[in-house]
């Protein structure tokens, strides 16, 4: 599958939506990328995480080998369909880490949220692939690697549908890979254009 082509399935389901936006980075944006609305077909999922996958195996297939991997790992909520239909195309477990409340407030006021293994255990000395739907800074990502790290394992790579951080992104010597990857015009709050006429922005959640 071509970037274009993964494109214009975002376009067809509404997955990819123009307006002003609030980022979960905190971030605001003229355009959003609202994945449900494209992994909410089960085929349409599957092709995507199918032709994500093909990019690990590329890799694997240059290095000569497969590796023992013992399964794949998301963030909820948006990873969880993303990592599940990246597990079937490998044919391995799929588990995903939860928000639960950490310690203090936002900004805005509300309480900060982690990310925990609440249902799931890692195996010790395991590998694991980390996918999610979309990453702009790649906050939540980064902290799925570390509940890997944390529990003795290591993560084999990292696999997105998009990119949306133009490249920024990167979680070390991790390999990283995506579907689609572009730089889209983002402003803090402060600096935003739309806020500015007066626009108040949305955020209709991953």
């Amino acid at each position: 599958m071509t970037e274009k082509e993964a494109m214009d399935m975002f376009r067809e389901t509404g997955a990819l939506l123009e307006g002003h936006f609030e980022l979960r980075s905190k971030l605001h944006s003229n355009r959003y990328f609202q994945c449900a609305n494209v992994l909410k077909y089960p085929r349409k999922a599957e092709r995507l995480c199918a032709a994500l996958v093909e990019n690990i195996e590329d890799m694997w297939k240059a290095k000569g080998a497969r590796p023992d991997v013992s399964g794949v790992v998301s963030p909820a909520v948006g990873g969880i369909i993303v990592g599940h239909e990246v597990a079937r195309a490998l044919d391995l477990p799929c588990v995903f880490a939860e928000k639960v409340q950490g310690e203090g407030v936002d900004a805005s006021g509300k309480p900060n949220t982690v990310l925990a293994m609440r249902r799931f255990a890692l195996e010790k000395g395991g590998r694991y692939i980390v996918a999610e739907d979309v990453v702009t800074k790649g906050g939540r990502v980064q902290e799925t690697i570390d509940l890997v790290k944390a529990a003795g394992a290591e993560v084999e790579a990292v696999a997105v549908l998009v990119d949306r951080s133009g490249g920024k992104a990167s979680f070390g010597d991790i390999p990283f890979f995506s579907l689609v990857r572009m730089t889209p015009e983002t402003w803090t709050a402060d600096a935003c254009p739309m806020c500015k006429t007066g626009s108040k922005p949305v955020h209709p959640g991953s």
